[in-house]
């Protein structure tokens, strides 16, 4: 697959260097991305994620440099030039280019885009033989450090590039995520739980990311008979869950096995310490389980599949979904 990358009005090469130094997007993070997966050469409800871009940019006043039909065709194209149809297309905008200072510039925001390959998922058969015979994935719970404003999906991303690296050398899937002892969200997807068939997520508000797959998944689950609650859940709640799950756009559904918690990790749940830590980034084997799957999912299991099918006839050229209604 040849490399796509795209900055400022230009389609560049992979060698090119093309970030002025002055870009506010390198030197304060300020800006807003988006992530859309293409299946089949079609990008997965396009028009859900120009929503949220413009929500994002809104919120935070960057003048957004295209309108709807404008975005779409850029993304198009450089998915037509990458000649990938798995493929998950990224960009962002950021307030633009400008001597260094805090204070909003008179600037003109810019746009920077690339294409890479996306691996498909594990098919949903994969996850039925139950916990014994095909152990599924771990997530590490965290404490949830992000800014009050976690809606904005902001290119600023450090607490979940740390929390991302404690599940990586811990061996989970994810962190999830908890904000004095309410479980929100993950790391880089949403979190889903399944208590006596009925499925339970976090509200959509401003202490989380409303996920693209998240909103299809809802909808998913009404279509298909399952009670859904928007509702934040405790820790302490956990020892009613059934199954877990997490989604995101280039994770689709992923079902969990287990929750874990780093035992120097497991008050900070509930309150945060004031005291200065040495190192924000946890290494230490020693940890407790806070949930572990008893019986193969059921719930989940049923949504994977059908979000498969969903795929399957994208791919086939049976349905578009750049939009959803």
């Amino acid at each position: 697959m040849p490399f796509v990358g795209y900055y400022n009005g230009e389609f560049i090469e992979s060698n090119t260097t093309p970030v002025p130094i002055e870009e506010r997007g390198h030197q304060f993070g300020d800006g807003v991305y988006e992530v859309v997966r293409v299946y089949g050469g079609r990008p997965f409800l396009l028009d859900w994620h120009l929503e949220r871009m413009e929500n994002s940019l809104r919120a935070i006043q960057i003048a957004n440099p295209f309108d709807r039909h404008a975005w779409v065709e850029l993304i198009n194209e450089a998915v037509r030039r990458s000649g990938e149809p798995e493929s998950t297309v990224y960009w962002q905008v950021t307030r633009g280019i400008a001597p260094r200072n805090h204070v909003f510039p008179s600037a003109n925001s810019v746009v920077s885009l690339t294409v890479r390959p996306q691996p498909p998922a594990k098919p949903a058969n994969d996850i039925e033989a139950g916990p014994a015979d095909h152990p599924l994935p771990p997530l590490v719970a965290w404490p949830d450090e992000r800014w009050s404003n976690a809606f904005v999906k902001s290119i600023n991303l450090l607490p979940n590039v740390i929390a991302k690296e404690v599940a990586h050398r811990l061996h989970a899937q994810e962190a999830m995520l908890v904000r004095e002892g309410t479980i929100t969200e993950c790391s880089g997807s949403n979190v889903w739980f399944v208590k006596h068939g009925e499925l339970y997520t976090h509200p959509t508000n401003r202490y989380i990311l409303p996920g693209i797959t998240r909103r299809f998944v809802l909808d998913l689950a009404r279509e298909s008979g399952v009670p859904v609650h928007e509702q934040a859940l405790q820790l302490s709640d956990l020892k009613d869950v059934d199954e877990v799950f997490v989604t995101s756009t280039t994770q689709e559904i992923q079902m969990i096995g287990e929750i874990v918690v780093p035992v120097s990790q497991e008050q900070a749940l509930h309150h945060l310490p004031s005291d200065i830590p040495s190192s924000l980034v946890e290494s230490k084997e020693e940890f407790k389980t806070l949930w572990k799957m008893s019986a193969a999912p059921t719930v989940g299991s049923k949504l994977k599949q059908k979000f498969s099918e969903t795929v399957h006839r994208i791919q086939d050229g049976e349905v578009t979904l750049a939009v959803r209604n």
